[in-house]
């Protein structure tokens, strides 16, 4: 997700380095604070040897440790649509194929669409997008972690869960407490989206993450960690959904 806001920054609002880094260091100080803000706001910053920054210069493919592989194949397993850490792995994957991609972007056209409106207005609407997107990635993980919890009978203290990720983590971040804070408050809370501190939070915050992936589709700038996450709340707020049409071709 941060990769996407950073590359949405550089693609579609044309920022310089040291201005992106500015955004990355006003978001760490409200509620997106967290290790992950912190140090991009700093990778923006870092210049090489040659007085130059550092970051172009690496080379945009990524592999993996296994860690996302493996929670993909235990969401599976379970049944859990934990969408958002499979399509992170998945963009890995298709970084990896940069002599590929390199080739089509010779020969298939993307948009002629540009961006066209308010620069400020957008870096908000994109700062609310990275904060439900990762209450919806959160939502997706303890999602997980209950069905596992009851398939293998398993008394997990989710709160404790939150907490225990605030050290030496680099998913560590001020949003974890408020995480701890729900299912204090709510042991039996079935999914964080229900919970009221961030029910009001994804309420006000998802039309700015629809700006955002809206947006990323005119222009043709790939943000499928944004747009899983839109899927996802569009599909969990749904008292209705398709699948009567796929069990009437079944």
């Amino acid at each position: 997700l941060i990769c996407e806001a950073y590359n949405l920054m550089k693609d579609v609002l044309g920022m310089e380095q040291g201005e992106m880094a500015e955004v990355f260091e006003q978001w760490n100080k409200g509620e997106l604070d967290s290790f992950l803000i912190e140090i991009s706001r700093d990778i923006l910053k870092y210049k090489d040897s040659d007085g130059k920054y550092l970051l172009p210069k690496i080379r945009d493919t990524a592999g993996q440790k296994g860690t996302g592989k493996w929670t993909g194949i235990a969401a599976l397993e379970y049944g859990v649509p934990v969408t958002l850490i499979g399509e992170a792995v998945f963009a890995r994957c298709l970084s990896a194929l940069k002599d590929e991609r390199v080739k089509a972007s010779k020969v298939l056209p993307g948009s002629s669409t540009k961006f066209t409106g308010n620069k400020k207005e957008f870096l908000e609407h994109l700062r609310k997008a990275l904060y439900a997107s990762k209450l919806i990635s959160y939502a997706q993980g303890f999602m997980l972690l209950r069905e596992a919890a009851k398939m293998n009978q398993w008394n997990l203290n989710y709160g404790s869960i939150a907490l225990m990720w605030r050290g030496g983590c680099i998913i560590r971040s001020a949003f974890l407490g408020n995480i701890k804070d729900a299912f204090t408050n709510n042991p039996q809370l079935t999914n964080l989206l229900l919970d009221p501190f961030f029910c009001e939070r994804i309420s006000s915050s998802q039309q700015s993450l629809r700006q955002v992936v809206a947006q990323t589709a005119l222009v043709g700038v790939p943000a499928p960690a944004f747009s899983a996450a839109l899927a996802f709340y569009d599909g969990y707020r749904s008292a209705v959904l398709p699948a009567n049409m796929l069990q009437a071709q079944r």
